[in-house]
């Protein structure tokens, strides 16, 4: 009786990661594969931010390409070769640890763009977004090997666990540490990039005089963090975890459905970064949904291709 109901235990987990990864994955290609045709076909303002935008959404959509094997799996319980499921995890793990720093990158771009429009260190650094997106890519590719190293050199299991396999890679404390280490200096630099430009709109004369709505703004900055706390802080917190107190089947069970979670992250980017600016809207039909939420962007996007300065209450204003 109890080998029965842990059968039927697993195969509702099994069912709840195929149907779940299935969504994700047509909402995320529909979404990541339009925006990425807008920038490459369609009449948007080219800017830095686009730059980071369009490598974003590259990476959403090599990670999506991940998810058609975990979804087969899942779904149908195949007995795939140990090969196929490590390169599909390495997939999703490089792509993931990429959108990762590049959404590091957007936070940074727009806050140098707004506090210092007229910043010649500042516009160097920003002109440099093609070649920080090449080592963001070679950072992720290149920290995978030895991910996929640590996979390769630990005790061979039964090749019909795949993805229900023990994650080797997060056994070993060096990698395990490494990317808990990336995910936090990331955290902290998007959390203060967000609230450092909350920071400057909240000082800006206009919003005294009401020519930008403030809460609109506010609404924008923390909806981004909350979507990048919510999406990989419970993963690296689980990482965390298996680093402090080892593996057990709680938390080998929790691991997958914060890995789930973090793959959430590849559908919400197009909605939170690419469809609420008004460029976008002009050239999709989704003004009646996104409407209310373009313009909190639109003003900041307008300052990063000016150049212009964001002017600020000083000191001693009342």
């Amino acid at each position: 009786m109890n080998s029965s109901n842990c059968s039927n235990c697993t195969r509702v987990h099994d069912l709840v990661f195929a149907s779940s990864y299935s969504l994700i994955f047509t909402i995320g290609l529909l979404l990541n594969s339009t925006a990425l045709y807008i920038f490459i076909f369609g009449d948007v303002v080219r800017s830095v931010t686009t730059i980071y935008m369009k490598n974003l959404a590259v990476c959403d959509l090599l990670l999506l390409a991940s998810m058609p094997l975990r979804i087969y799996y899942y779904g149908w319980q195949p007995e795939l070769s140990q090969t196929t499921c490590e390169v599909a995890g390495l997939l999703l793990l490089v792509n993931m640890y990429g959108s990762i720093f590049l959404l590091t990158c957007i936070s940074s771009d727009r806050w140098m763009a707004v506090r210092f429009p007229l910043s010649s260190w500042a516009q160097a650094i920003r002109r440099q977004a093609k070649y920080i997106c090449v080592g963001i890519w070679t950072l992720s590719i290149g920290g995978a090997i030895p991910t996929y190293l640590a996979a390769k050199n630990a005790t061979n299991h039964s090749s019909t666990l795949c993805f229900d396999e023990n994650p080797h890679y997060i056994t070993n404390a060096g990698v395990s540490s490494t990317m808990v280490l990336c995910y936090a200096i990331t955290l902290v630099v998007t959390v203060t990039s967000s609230f450092n430009l909350l920071h400057v709109f909240h000082r800006s004369v206009s919003v005294e005089m009401e020519l930008i709505n403030i809460s609109k703004i506010r609404l924008m900055v923390v909806t981004n963090v909350v979507i990048f706390l919510g999406c990989f802080l419970p993963y690296h917190l689980t990482v965390l975890c298996f680093l402090v107190r080892g593996l057990n089947e709680t938390t080998k069970q929790v691991y997958r459905y914060v890995l789930l979670l973090s793959c959430v992250n590849a559908a919400l980017d197009p909605l939170a970064y690419y469809f609420t600016t008004e460029t976008f809207q002009q050239q999709v039909p989704l003004e009646p949904f996104l409407r209310s939420r373009a313009s909190h962007c639109d003003y900041a996007e307008e300052i990063m291709r000016s150049g212009q300065p964001l002017e600020t209450q000083s000191p001693s204003a009342s």
